[in-house]
């Protein structure tokens, strides 16, 4: 197996599994849902463009949230 295609099912992965982590966050107090619901599409748009139209569509409704993101992903390229 290739680089970029191990590249592409772990963006995947971690796509999925934030996407998961967001759905049990929205339930649970302590977790921030929406916030890992976007770390999810963020992962899955590499990809998907139905995550890149729902990642558009969340950043126009929580503009905030989007730019904490931003900064995550800011650190993360460190």
């Amino acid at each position: 197996m290739d680089k970029k295609k191990l590249k592409d099912i772990v963006l995947m992965a971690l796509g999925w599994f934030f996407l998961l982590l967001g759905v049990v966050g929205l339930f649970l107090p302590v977790l921030q849902g929406i916030l890992f619901i976007i770390i999810g599409l963020y992962f899955l748009s590499k990809k998907s463009r139905w995550a890149k139209n729902l990642l558009f569509r969340f950043k126009s409704r929580y503009p905030a949230v989007y730019e904490r993101l931003k900064e995550l992903k800011r650190k993360l390229k460190r």
